[in-house]
């Protein structure tokens, strides 16, 4: 059964973000993405994620620059900030994002980015997660496929650099999922997901066919979160009951 963890940047945005911690827990959920969490001061969001007694299983870099050319202090800026919250957060995970360029030297310029910051996010213990977007929601994007976020992390040649596999992404851009996911489960270190169309939940009202997309990834001993990353429907408890089987009460 997949350990499925709160995108708290999509999710119980009913109320701010110090109080979105304890209302996941509430729910079941034992861990949170936070994709922004620079809003607020790294201890006070320490404070409420141990209150809650959740963990932190991703965040993002405040930057989307890693491929850009001229931005590289930018990116460096960036990373240091990142990984003082990840290290107040107990946070193992953060996504590097390639932003938008069409620039012919931005492939060296994000490999030479993720190789540094593989580097400097090593000493802490954490891992730095690549993922591909889609054109449709995303047109300029670099990172744009899972053949290219793999050759990508095969250049770079760090072992703490993973792919962060989204599956709504990857849906629009590819399709064949469980084999797109077998095929790299060796680099995958994080699996998100939502509905295609319209990144809403995951369920019976989308084209996904996510408990049998679920149990595929547990067959190929995925261990990981499973970060919900999706916008609700409606209020986010009202959109919970499709996780009812995986322990997640939309009566909190």
């Amino acid at each position: 059964m997949p350990d499925l963890a709160a995108s708290v940047s999509w999710m119980f945005n009913e109320v701010a973000l110090p109080e979105r911690f304890a209302k996941a827990a509430a729910s079941g959920f034992r861990a949170v993405e936070i994709q922004a969490p620079y809003s607020e001061p790294a201890p006070r969001l320490a404070e409420c994620i141990a209150d809650a007694g959740l963990q932190v299983a991703l965040i993002n870099m405040p930057v989307a620059v890693a491929a850009v050319p001229g931005e590289e202090q930018a990116f460096r800026d960036g990373l240091a900030k990142a990984l003082s919250y990840a290290e107040a957060l107990e946070c193992g995970r953060i996504h590097c994002l390639a932003g938008r360029t069409d620039d012919p030297k931005a492939q060296t310029t994000f490999i030479d980015n993720v190789r540094w910051a593989a580097d400097e996010a090593a000493a802490q213990g954490v891992q730095v997660m690549l993922e591909p977007l889609n054109t449709v929601d995303n047109p300029g994007y670099f990172l744009m496929g899972s053949a290219q976020a793999r050759r990508i992390i095969e250049q770079v040649g760090r072992d703490n650099v993973r792919m962060q596999y989204d599956i709504y992404h990857m849906q629009i851009m590819e399709g064949r999922l469980a084999d797109s996911i077998a095929a790299h489960f060796d680099l995958i270190g994080h699996i998100q997901i939502s509905g295609v169309p319209g990144r809403n939940e995951p369920d019976d009202q989308q084209e996904i066919n996510y408990p049998f997309l679920l149990s595929k990834i547990d067959e190929l001993g995925y261990d990981g979160w499973v970060g919900c990353e999706y916008r609700p429907r409606a209020g986010t408890l009202e959109g919970l009951s499709w996780a009812r089987s995986y322990g997640i009460s939309n009566e909190a």
